[in-house]
């Protein structure tokens, strides 16, 4: 094995080993911290997914120093601390506290950031995320429920969190290889780097091909194979297949994307039912009522169950619930409704948001994943290695306004 990977939420981990995968890595992810006798087979990486991003900084380092010792003792190379493209984080963590700690475990002085994924029109420049075509604070990850981003210059965010100092190295240099890697190798603590093409990435890549510790999005991962593979591209595993059964979609995201996706299902009249929090935690919607629902609306474009919402009305909830207590209602009851899909022969599932995707997938009880055809950029559709689970599991800020209506094009 050469590269192990920690992902601190589950669709992260499958954008993650989708990249690997095309890059001709043979690609295993696990669902949790695995045990240490896991079984890898002749796997290339290794992406573990934890629900890591927004729990307690203290816990989080604890669950991926757990994650990287696994990995180490599988033969690890190279780690990978994979974030979301937007560094959906806080002051008080999770993202510097984590490296940090995996800098110390591996003995390592020096390591990147690098959140930059174009492929979804994230792009840091001068130590400044962009999301498209506005500053990470001026987009709609300003109003994030869990993580909101206030400020987009990245070193000044990523220092509030760190003890370590932390750095820039410039879109300038990233250009030019020679300086990129003279960069890297005097590199002390943390530094931010520059990426605005695949190719910045690529070259990224190769220069930090003798860290042992790489951290970033899906998109830092570009360049990493080729300092294993070195051109020995690996065959392809078998087409993803599973067996036939119903299909559903679940949205728990209220990132901008997933609502416009939201729309566009409503538009054209996919049937729909909305969760929202207050209804759960007052009594006035049950499990078996949306059950019910889904099952009775086969036919066509699979049903929609949704609890996203704008910024002002998430916030209206969480003032009167809390933010913690409204959030996990809503991560309970899409677990809940999943697992009773499940027993009734739904085995396809499209679902949209972290949060959401984690507390699924622990009641679905997926421990593994097998990678398969990439619907949109960082959003594959995955498979339980017994094919009998199709999941696609979207980060909420990813996919084009048509994504739950036409995912299940690639699905066989």
């Amino acid at each position: 094995m050469f590269i192990g990977a920690i992902a601190d939420d589950l669709t992260g981990a499958s954008d993650l080993s989708l990249v690997l995968s095309r890059s001709g890595m043979k690609v295993v992810q696990v669902v949790g911290i695995p045990a240490p006798d896991l079984a890898t087979g002749d796997a290339d990486a290794v992406v573990i997914s934890l629900k890591s991003r927004t729990i307690p900084a203290a816990q989080a380092v604890e669950q991926s120093l757990a994650s990287a010792r696994v990995l180490l003792a599988l033969g690890a190379q190279q780690i990978i601390f994979k974030y979301c493209s937007t560094f959906d984080s806080t002051d008080q963590g999770n993202i510097g506290p984590v490296t940090e700690a995996l800098m110390q475990l591996l003995g390592e002085t020096r390591t990147i950031a690098c959140p930059a994924f174009p492929a979804n029109g994230r792009r840091v420049y001068r130590g400044h995320l962009f999301v498209g075509d506005q500053l990470l604070s001026e987009s709609g990850m300003k109003d994030h429920p869990l993580t909101p981003m206030r400020d987009a210059n990245l070193p000044r965010v990523l220092q509030r969190q760190c003890n370590l100092p932390v750095s820039l190295v410039p879109h300038e240099v990233v250009a030019d290889a020679a300086a990129l890697q003279a960069a890297l190798d005097r590199l002390e603590g943390i530094a931010v780097v520059d990426a605005l093409t695949d190719a910045d990435l690529r070259a990224i890549g190769q220069a930090a091909r003798n860290m042992r510790l790489v951290t970033g999005s899906s998109g830092v991962a570009l360049g990493l194979p080729d300092n294993f593979l070195r051109g020995d591209v690996r065959s392809p595993g078998p087409a993803l297949r599973v067996s036939k059964g119903g299909a559903v979609i679940l949205a728990g995201s209220c990132s901008g994307a997933t609502r416009g996706q939201v729309a566009k299902a409503l538009a054209a009249d996919v049937p729909a039912f909305r969760v929202d929090a207050m209804d759960i935690a007052e009594g006035r919607i049950s499990v078996a009522e949306v059950l019910d629902f889904v099952l009775s609306a086969r036919s066509g474009t699979p049903p929609l169950v949704y609890s996203s919402a704008n910024p002002a009305s998430v916030q209206a909830v969480q003032s009167r619930l809390g933010r913690d207590r409204s959030g996990s209602l809503v991560e309970e009851f899409f677990g809940t409704l999943a697992s009773d899909l499940l027993r009734q022969g739904v085995n396809r599932f499209v679902v949209a948001g972290g949060e959401t995707s984690g507390a699924v997938v622990t009641a679905l009880r997926v421990r593994a994943l097998q990678i398969g055809p990439e619907i949109a950029p960082g959003v594959p559709w995955t498979c339980t290695p017994d094919r009998k689970l199709a999941l696609a599991l979207k980060s909420g800020n990813f996919g084009a306004d048509d994504f739950f209506l036409k995912a299940w094009d690639l699905l066989p």
